[in-house]
């Protein structure tokens, strides 16, 4: 019988016994198949990841789909099992990422299978790559980082993101991750707003309110720890409100502020584009769909919010507007490019209009695509002083003119209350 690591063996029994070796000693952090081409339509990739239940070694599996994530825990051989039985049939690619390197499989549509591991550096003392020292008796993939907020707070335990015991548990590892970048984002966003009382100001007898709108809040993971995180700053009078179309939801929410006895925190039923205007310090719209992103940014300028944080998804309003002919259409004819320059153009005109507003604004990747494929964030904060900018205006003009662009939402509900310059 050949021996799978010899260097003549099959590529992709050599994959699997790489995968089952680094998982025996303790140096497996995590592997993902990707380029899915299986039966199940929706079933974009598989993140896999060891933990430990109750005290057994297992595999915890991600199926992510379009609009679901579906979690399966299996003992480690059965898990390897169900990994060597998807290579091939279900996904072509397979990335592995242990403590001493990266191994690729790459499988073609003939089923030729490419194998390639790059090393990566280790440190003179043998720690762990990136200066991440590894906790004794951890799995290499539980490494200690900084995090923006405290595993042991009493609403992550309530929303089913840690345990009693404050571990995080193995299926909410993503969202745990999603939480602490996001309060890293928006801490970083508010020190430049201007929003926290100067130290000086910090003792005067009447805290300063932060107003905070969180459309789309969900079951709340972000708007308890944008809450949590507002408590922590001296002077701070935290004011946050989570607005969500499902009323379970917001009475989930409701229940575990009532529960922890939180001030300052509620949600609230409703829709953002029929929300009557408030004043506001900050607007979080995450995974607005379509145009709600656009409903969500100008309830945020209209009460002059002094920092938008917006996460959109589902861009369909300019999708059929970019089939009118113009010089790329050759290029837009392939569905894959038009969706691409859909997004581009709609999140593009939209930093646009809130820099023509008076706004400096970025537009960058959120979260690796490992955890979420909603992962640009459009980050506004409004300029000291600022007017209204013209030129901005122009450079909108003249791109919808190049792309055939009739209608951009944003851009008529900020017109419609003299919003823009003319």
């Amino acid at each position: 019988m050949k021996d799978p690591m010899a260097a003549d063996a099959p590529p992709l029994e050599r994959f699997m016994e790489r995968c089952s070796a680094s998982l025996g000693a303790g140096r497996f952090v995590k592997l993902l198949l990707a380029k899915h081409h299986g039966p199940q339509a929706d079933l974009q990739r598989v993140m896999v990841r060891a933990v430990s239940l109750k005290g057994e070694p297992c595999l915890s599996f991600v199926y992510r789909h379009t609009t679901r994530d579906v979690t399966r825990n299996l003992p480690v051989d059965a898990g390897v099992q169900a990994v060597r039985e998807m290579l091939g049939p279900v996904f072509r690619n397979a990335h592995l990422h242990t403590a001493d390197e990266t191994v690729e499989l790459t499988i073609s549509q003939r089923g030729v299978c490419t194998l390639r591991s790059t090393p990566l550096p280790r440190t003179a003392a043998g720690d762990a790559p990136d200066g991440e020292r590894l906790s004794p008796g951890a799995a290499a993939h539980d490494r200690e980082k900084q995090r923006w907020v405290d595993v042991r707070q009493p609403f992550l335990t309530a929303l089913g993101v840690t345990t009693a015991q404050h571990d995080v548990v193995p299926a909410m590892s993503r969202k745990w991750k999603q939480i602490n970048k996001f309060v890293e984002v928006f801490a970083g966003a508010l020190r430049a707003s201007g929003l926290l009382p100067a130290p000086d100001a910090v003792a005067a007898t009447t805290p300063r309110a932060i107003r905070v709108v969180d459309f789309g809040s969900g079951k709340g993971y972000l708007t308890f720890a944008v809450h949590d995180h507002l408590r922590q700053q001296p002077g701070v009078d935290a004011q946050v409100t989570g607005v969500e179309l499902r009323g379970d939801m917001v009475r989930l929410g409701n229940a575990v502020v009532q529960k922890l006895g939180l001030q300052g925190l509620r949600f609230d039923e409703g829709d953002v584009s029929t929300r009557c205007a408030e004043p506001i310090d900050v607007m979080i719209a995450l995974h607005a769909c379509d145009t709600a992103t656009d409903h969500a940014i100008h309830h945020g300028l209209r009460g002059g919010a002094a920092v938008i944080l917006c996460s959109p998804c589902c861009h369909k309003q300019l999708r059929p507007q970019l089939l009118s002919p113009h010089p790329l259409r050759p290029i837009l004819q392939h569905g894959v490019h038009l969706g691409q320059h859909a997004e581009m153009l709609t999140d593009g005109l939209r930093a646009m209009l809130l820099e023509a507003c008076g706004y400096d604004t970025q537009v960058f990747e959120f979260v690796a695509l490992e955890h979420t494929q909603k992962n640009k964030m459009i980050l506004a904060v409004r300029r000291p002083g600022a007017s209204p900018a013209a030129a901005s205006v122009r450079h909108i003009d003249d791109l919808k003119a190049f792309y055939g662009i009739r209608e951009h939402c944003l851009e008529t509900l900020l017109r419609a209350d003299g919003l823009l310059p003319a």
